[in-house]
């Protein structure tokens, strides 16, 4: 909270996967000039390819999500601990007591890789996350528990909060779905499109608006910081003041936080 404010941010939002365990100590840090969106990013799948889904200031306490986001956490951990114990028994070095220790919270796959850079059999996170380590079906990887984006869609909103595709062109992660299955969100009751994001060129980001345009959405931008395991810089990429303000209008769960 005091870097966002040092990088000149007024307005941040606090998105980590599948949990909102982060939200108390962000409020308490939450310096001067600065108001919070609190909010989560959840793991999401829809024809067997991977999304994820910003869901901004929702009721933590609705039954029906944070249900869903339980779900989701307990099937994080035991897919680290899948992951962890088998590069334990190949003789990596990583081992599974020691991802926990670097995780120090919710643990998730980054942390193995952070333990696999430990060893030295990697230089990044994204270079632990080829096929021959912890790549989607590659050699250390385990399938994950992920909700119908559809129904994490309606999740969000039946939480009174408001959905954000994340990162819907980010076709150098993987595979990315149609502006068809992007219809059918908005339907559901998706709200908007990131697109401004580190992984979208400038053709991306056009296309993204224009579509966006098209089916009433707002377009956000985030710099998806993830600290230390990402070279990306806090702030890199803003949301618009008119979005930001339909997010907080739309909203329904929860308001924003003052610094």
């Amino acid at each position: 909270m005091r870097e966002a404010r040092e990088q000149g941010l007024d307005v941040v939002a606090l998105t980590d996967h599948d949990t909102t365990g982060g939200w108390a100590e962000a409020e308490a840090s939450l310096p001067a000039g600065l108001d919070l969106v609190r909010g989560a990013e959840i793991s999401c799948v829809h024809g067997g390819i991977s999304l994820h889904l910003l869901g901004y200031l929702f009721d933590p306490a609705e039954p029906a999500f944070a249900a869903a986001r339980l779900e989701l956490r307990t099937s994080r951990v035991g897919r680290a601990e899948q992951m962890a114990r088998m590069l334990e028994a190949d003789g990596t070095g990583v081992t599974w007591a020691r991802v926990q220790e670097i995780a120090q919270g919710t643990i998730g796959r980054p942390h193995v890789a952070q333990a696999l850079i430990e060893q030295g059999h990697v230089a990044t996170v994204t270079e632990a996350f080829a096929p021959e380590w912890l790549g989607t079906h590659g050699r250390y990887y385990v399938e994950k528990y992920e909700l119908d984006v559809l129904d994490a869609v309606r999740l969000v909103v039946g939480a009174g909060g408001v959905a954000v595709f994340a990162h819907p062109g980010a076709t150098k992660r993987g595979r990315t779905v149609g502006d068809d299955v992007i219809a059918e969100m908005t339907n559901a009751g998706l709200a908007g499109l990131e697109v401004d994001h580190v992984d979208h060129d400038p053709a991306m980001r056009t296309h993204l608006s224009g579509l966006a345009a098209e089916l009433g959405l707002l377009a956000t931008g985030s710099s998806d910081f993830h600290g230390t395991a990402k070279t990306v810089r806090l702030g890199a990429e803003t949301t618009s003041e008119s979005a930001y303000e339909r997010i907080v209008t739309t909203a329904t769960g929860l308001g924003v936080l003052s610094g």
